[in-house]
């Protein structure tokens, strides 16, 4: 779990990153409903979590990379994605759990139709 909460923290900040170094306006303001968003997302599974299993402790979080390509964005959110889809297999399964993945899984999804399809 942590490091999926992890990297889940570090896309809020990769994607704010991304946000200002974006020269199109379609991607910065898709880029700014995700990181607006996520953390909260991330919150409530890991409070969610806690409340029946442990305190989560060491947290796994990647560095931030700068955009030098605007196809950088969908290489990232894409990777996102992936990672969350093989990791969430291995998390809890409880359905309340598996129902806040989702709306993490969504966000993604969502995000990265704006970026691909809306730039």
């Amino acid at each position: 779990m942590n490091e999926y909460i992890g990297t889940l923290f570090q896309s809020r900040t990769q994607s704010h990153i991304f946000h200002l170094q974006t020269a199109s306006y379609a991607k910065h303001i898709a880029l700014n409903e995700y990181y607006d968003a996520i953390i909260g997302l991330a919150d409530s599974i890991v409070e969610s979590y806690q409340g029946k299993y442990d305190i989560i402790k060491g947290y796994k979080m990647g560095g931030v990379i700068n955009l030098e390509n605007e196809d950088d964005v969908i290489v990232y959110f894409e990777q996102l994605a992936k990672f969350c889809e093989l990791k969430r297999e291995k998390l809890p399964q409880d359905s309340y759990l598996v129902n806040l993945y989702d709306g993490v899984d969504e966000l993604i999804r969502s995000t990265l139709y704006k970026l691909k399809r809306l730039s």
